[in-house]
């Protein structure tokens, strides 16, 4: 197809506002009128790949998000989540961070009307509503633990089964060690904060040997004296956790006394 009949197939399927421009043989670059939430326009490049056109946004649209968020945040949790379930959704493949669509049987208009249907659900992770946040949130320590910890040290949601079978005193996470249990919690808001007192206090009256750890997703939004409370019971805190990776691998490392992966 010529580069007109391409440009008459994109405005007829997406709009009359796209205009498409060339780069070079057999690469052009396509202006929509689509962008993110900041402002910045979409990526989109039309190109020949051995042998076959297809839209690639040259890795822009991941890289875009990393301005708000850690790298590793868009790797595992729920963020990931909705990332592959957008891909899927549109038939988008990555490839080391650039996301790209074929152009098959020459629908030319559809393919880029799936593209960016693609990278505006994408974008929208950094957008996501306080509830998805916090889940993310939760996801992400869960990711980040299981990263660096082996299995068999690592469970999530655990009861003590002699003192409370039924599971009405949880840990988010624990992580066995040679030097006994490290427990973990995750905490989005200030009920999750005094959950987590409660069950620590609870602990100590069991007279259950642990080390703690407490990381919060924000810890200047929690109640200052909710705050000065859980301080007592929880060994060790961390105020926010994409800052503090390194620093909460290192204390476990050094807590546990055992190498992590």
């Amino acid at each position: 197809m010529s580069v007109e009949a391409i440009t008459k197939a994109f405005r007829q399927t997406v709009c009359e506002q796209v205009r498409v421009e060339s780069e070079g043989a057999n690469r052009f670059r396509v202006f929509t009128p689509f962008m993110f939430n900041d402002g910045d326009h979409l990526v989109i490049v039309l190109k020949i790949e051995k042998g076959k056109w297809e839209l690639s946004d040259e890795g822009h649209t991941l890289m875009h998000l990393t301005y708000d968020l850690d790298e590793k945040d868009l790797r595992g949790g729920g963020r990931q989540k909705i990332i592959s379930n957008a891909l899927s959704a549109f038939t988008v493949e990555e490839r080391d961070g650039e996301l790209v669509i074929a152009i098959e049987d020459n629908r030319y208009g559809d393919a880029l009307y799936s593209f960016i249907q693609a990278l505006i659900r994408i974008s929208d992770v950094s957008y996501l509503s306080r509830e998805r946040i916090r889940t993310t949130f939760f996801e992400d320590v869960k990711g980040f633990i299981a990263e660096h910890i082996p299995a068999q040290n690592f469970r999530q949601n655990w009861n003590d089964p002699t003192h409370d079978p039924d599971c009405k005193y949880p840990v988010d996470f624990v992580i066995e060690s040679g030097a006994g249990p490290i427990f973990i919690y995750a905490m989005s808001n200030d009920d999750r904060v005094k959950e987590a007192m409660i069950n620590l206090l609870t602990f100590e009256k069991w007279g259950i040997r642990h080390r703690s750890i407490g990381i919060f997703e924000n810890q200047e939004e929690i109640n200052r004296k909710t705050l000065a409370k859980f301080s007592d019971v929880c060994e060790k805190q961390f105020s926010s956790f994409p800052g503090n990776r390194d620093r909460i691998l290192k204390y476990i490392q050094e807590t546990g006394k055992f190498a992590t992966v």
